[in-house]
């Protein structure tokens, strides 16, 4: 079992909070093992007996009736009702699945999932948790549909850290092995590489290509993938929607509107597939509305998007580090600076802005800098923000960390990724 104490130890510190517990997170992340296996194991290792614990699973075939939000809530409510002298945990596994329905009872009034969650969550004996793997069903809908009674726990693949821990051996031939595959819990246990190459593939095509197309009622499928395809080719550097359009129309040969584009990046990243960080402005203090990136969830679902056929460990690296800050819980942005040399006005990138309340540093993402030419290329935007926050440069081609004479700090890749060394 591979440890994910990040996750367990929030659902712990967060029981009978009054609030109802969501665990979001792309599919086969882990979510259902960590509520039903490591949380469920803490519960009975804290002498919580079995049948206090009521456990739904609504994507297996026996518990298809609990779809219906009604069904569901008159079962524990029964439960809970009769055993009123007793607490009771709720585990709701892939919650999106659930479907509104007309209370007959009650004028044919719509009924949802969280009508019904807010209603149990009413009993003092019952502690609600409940699991999905869709934003728009879940995560959008915390501070309205749980009408702020919600505490919303988001889980990720892997770090890489979690990863090691379960893999052990030489460090670097993991982050190889990481780099490629990612961190899907499944492909970790696999021993054989053609083995993860299927799962991955498979997992894309069989799972998330077609629950975003059945979610979302999509009608073409194929643009769909074009779209993320060209993402997974594109990951690290600026684009919009319509200049994936554009792309596509050439490689194509067929008019595609950007706002259907924008649409299909949406679902993907209301599935979790994909997240966008949003170009910042460092010294005018502003957002723009584009270009932005791209990253996908997982490094390994993005190669095995593009079968295995661009290996590009810069890039890579930066999707790396990109989820690795945002599961940490910060706020990640592209940087922007301007240059002015002579009458022009030029714009240089900072990889990340990474703020934690009101710390903030900035971080270059460089696989290798093996020469003068190259470290200047790199660090050139930072000496540009004029401010005196902390500046990083995350590299794999040094065996320690060290503060350059510009006061930068570089730091080695594994390091950061084991959290062997202080960002802030």
């Amino acid at each position: 079992m591979i440890k994910r104490d990040r996750y367990l130890n929030r659902l712990i510190h967060n029981m009978w909070n009054g609030e109802i517990k969501v665990i979001t997170g792309i599919r086969r992340c882990g979510k259902s093992v960590l509520l039903f296996e490591l949380f469920y194991e803490y519960l009975l290792s804290q002498g919580i007996s079995d049948d206090r614990i009521i456990k739904l699973a609504l994507d297996q075939r026996r518990y298809y009736k609990f779809r219906d939000p009604i069904v569901l809530c008159e079962y524990v409510e029964g439960i809970v009702k009769e055993h009123s002298d007793n607490r009771f945990f709720l585990f709701v596994d892939e919650v999106q699945f659930t479907q509104a329905v007309k209370d007959k009872a009650n004028g044919d009034i719509e009924v949802t999932i969280y009508d019904m969650l807010n209603e149990l969550k009413a009993y003092k004996n019952l502690d609600v948790y409940v699991t999905g793997s869709n934003s728009r069903m879940l995560s959008k809908d915390i501070a309205t549909e749980f009408r702020g009674r919600a505490t919303q726990i988001h889980m990720y693949p892997l770090s890489f850290e979690e990863y090691y821990s379960f893999v052990g051996g030489d460090r670097r031939t993991a982050l190889d092995q990481y780099m490629l595959y990612g961190g899907m819990p499944r492909v970790a246990g696999m021993a054989e590489e053609l083995d993860k190459k299927e799962y991955l593939v498979n997992l894309y095509e069989e799972l998330y290509i077609k629950d975003i197309v059945e979610r979302n009622h999509l009608e073409r499928e194929d643009l769909l993938n074009a779209v993320l395809d060209y993402v997974a080719s594109q990951i690290g550097s600026l684009t919009n929607p319509t200049n994936i359009a554009n792309a596509l129309c050439s490689m194509r040969h067929e008019k595609i509107n950007p706002s259907l584009v924008s649409a299909y990046l949406g679902h993907a990243m209301d599935a979790f597939l994909i997240s966008m960080a949003r170009r910042y402005d460092i010294k005018g203090k502003t957002y723009f509305n584009y270009p932005n990136k791209y990253y996908y969830a997982d490094i390994g679902l993005r190669n095995a998007r593009l079968n295995y056929r661009q290996y590009d460990p810069g890039h890579m690296m930066e999707n790396i580090i990109y989820n690795e800050l945002v599961l940490r819980g910060y706020s990640v942005d592209v940087g922007m600076v301007l240059e002015r040399k002579s009458n022009e006005k030029i714009q240089r990138e900072i990889d990340f802005v990474v703020n934690d309340g009101d710390r903030r540093i900035y971080i270059q993402s460089a696989y290798q800098m093996d020469n003068e030419q190259k470290e200047t290329a790199e660090t050139h935007s930072m000496k540009l923000t004029g401010d005196f926050f902390r500046k990083i440069v995350i590299r794999l081609d040094i065996p320690h960390n060290y503060y350059d004479n510009n006061g930068f700090f570089h730091c080695n890749l594994i390091d950061f990724l084991l959290g062997n060394a202080d960002l802030f």
